[in-house]
């Protein structure tokens, strides 16, 4: 009975051991306590209005609610800065009158990461992602508004999963 005793409580101390590491985010310890998002500038040849904004806000939302990092607008220990350089909307497939029986919108955003705590983690690249929609419908109202905020939020948390999670 003694040694069960003592079997259960090793069990019990390398269950919450392991999970100490762990959390819902997925991200591993970060060294960061601050972060920054610069304005993410439109430089796409088709200009939408206000994506811009929406774009910046998204990324920081995303960050604020799934790290503990504070959100700074200068001196950030990690700095996420920008613009979108790809807004295009293209038929996918056609009917037999030479309609559009579905569009693409694609939104392409440059995201330029730099943390000064570990400068190894540094980088610059595109994401991009895009929104199907039937060739009927007109790319404006709620068809656009479903169509941003889906495609913002796999970019966003594309990037978050580079800069921060290391999938």
């Amino acid at each position: 009975m003694k040694y069960l005793k003592y079997i259960f409580i090793l069990l019990i101390t390398t269950t919450f051991s392991g999970c100490s590491v762990y959390n819902f985010t997925g991200t591993g310890k970060i060294d960061a306590k601050t972060f920054q998002v610069n304005f993410f500038q439109n430089n796409a040849d088709l200009v939408e209005p206000g994506i811009d904004r929406t774009f910046t806000l998204a990324l920081q939302d995303l960050i604020m609610n799934q790290t503990n990092l504070n959100l700074v607008s200068t001196g950030g220990d990690l700095t996420y800065e920008g613009e979108i350089v790809d807004y295009r909307i293209t038929p996918m497939t056609a009917t037999a009158d030479q309609q559009a029986a579905q569009n693409r919108l694609s939104i392409r955003v440059n995201v330029r990461f730099i943390n000064k705590k570990k400068e190894t983690d540094d980088f610059e690249k595109p994401f991009e992602f895009y929104f199907d929609f039937p060739g009927r419908d007109l790319p404006t109202g709620s068809v656009l508004n479903e169509a941003i905020r889906v495609i913002f939020e796999r970019i966003t948390q594309d990037i978050f999963n580079e800069s921060l999670a290391k999938w």
